[in-house]
């Protein structure tokens, strides 16, 4: 079996191809015949060793979190019914860059008609993520709300369920092309944050804001959120731009503005797996569509982890299988 490891913290070229054992699946267990798998932002923090006290992983270790594909055997104790079908799931540290992965049978979601298997693995971690966040910073009708870092996989998830539960989003991005990809999603308000008067633009354009949907982080995230308005709310998610963008705790309580962490989104599996329905629900109906911007082969997982670093990916990168 064909698999991607790491055996050293370094840049891209640190994720290298090996072959491994066929895996078989034991007790309470399954095995996934991969067609696509996950890429997150916070595996190429990980892979240069600034996974820090949320992620403590170390060398040699097999990268990836989350697959999509087809059941393709069952361990003892699972009911056989299972096998042929399709289903998304998170992997564990037997790595997710691979073509079988073996998997707890209590972690697996079928993944519904009219949903792809690119779409569902796109949908494993940033459809639970934005489902999820939807539930701790609520949206209301008539509610301005900021999204950044809006070209990314759950940026983009956002700004399509935001609109959809009946708030007015401003989408903020970096760069024509991805303003353009945005654009599909019919945001009420898009701004470039390569242009200075970023801020101005939105403010402009309302007044202030009610929400704001952190996915860049630094100084894009501290920006953002001085265009809330008092009583707000603000999720500081993202890190793309260098750090979480958490606003000072006095200045949050003097104007009476709500903060949710990256630690509040670390949801239990159960909680998550009830977030990735909804998300996956959501797609099958066509409420949301995920932004997929570019797929690479496994044997170069290290093409799509530099696409992410430079901040050349658009939505979502992910590996097929």
């Amino acid at each position: 079996m064909r698999l991607i490891e790491v055996t050293r913290f370094g840049g891209p070229e640190v994720l290298t191809l090996t072959e491994a054992a066929e895996p078989a699946p034991g007790p309470g267990e399954v095995l996934v015949e991969v067609a696509v798998a996950d890429v997150l932002w916070v595996e190429t923090m990980i892979r240069r060793g600034h996974g820090g006290a949320y992620f403590p992983v170390r060398p040699p270790y097999r990268p990836g979190v989350g697959v999509a594909g087809t059941v393709g055997a069952v361990g003892a104790g699972v009911d056989p019914g299972w096998a042929g079908r399709r289903v998304v799931t998170r992997t564990d540290e037997r790595g997710g860059y691979l073509e079988r992965a073996v998997v707890p049978a209590e972690g697996i979601v079928p993944v519904p008609d009219g949903v792809s298997l690119p779409d569902a693995a796109a949908l494993l971690h940033d459809g639970a993520t934005a489902f999820g966040l939807l539930d701790l910073v609520p949206v209301r009708g008539g509610d301005r709300v900021l999204v950044t870092a809006a070209a990314g996989g759950l940026g983009a998830l956002l700004v399509q369920e935001v609109r959809a539960r009946g708030g007015v989003v401003v989408a903020a991005a970096r760069g024509p092309a991805k303003l353009d990809a945005l654009r599909r999603f019919a945001p009420d308000v898009v701004v470039d944050y390569a242009e200075p008067d970023w801020t101005e633009q939105v403010r402009a354009a309302t007044g202030g804001v009610h929400v704001v949907l952190d996915g860049a982080g630094g100084d894009y995230g501290r920006a953002a959120f001085d265009l809330l308005l008092d009583g707000g709310r603000f999720s500081a998610h993202g890190t793309p731009a260098g750090e979480f963008a958490v606003p000072d705790r006095e200045a949050t309580r003097a104007r009476g503005i709500t903060v949710t962490g990256i630690a509040d989104l670390r949801f239990p599996p159960d909680q998550a797996r009830r977030h990735l329905r909804a998300a996956l629900d959501a797609a099958a109906t066509g409420r949301v569509t995920p932004l997929i911007g570019q797929t690479y082969p496994l044997h170069r997982a290290s093409e799509a982890h530099r696409a992410l670093e430079e901040r050349a990916a658009i939505g979502k990168a992910l590996l097929t299988v």
